[in-house]
């Protein structure tokens, strides 16, 4: 699987635990990462730009570190 899927599942996994709005999170990320959640699949190549967006929008976002 490549990074940015695993990323995914965590924001995922931490919308689910929380409780959270999952259209609100997951339309912050996106915003924030220049990237929509649903077209990261396990076979989505990583590239090191978007892979560091997406961590700086879980962290802007959901307050954790990825």
């Amino acid at each position: 699987m490549s990074q940015l899927y695993d990323l995914k599942v965590l924001i995922e996994a931490k919308i689910t635990a929380g409780g959270l709005d999952s259209a609100d999170v997951r339309g912050k990320i996106a915003l924030k990462a220049g990237r929509l959640l649903s077209f990261i699949t396990p076979t989505t190549p990583d590239d090191p730009v978007g892979v560091a967006k997406l961590k700086q929008a879980i962290k802007d976002v959901l307050n954790i570190n990825a």
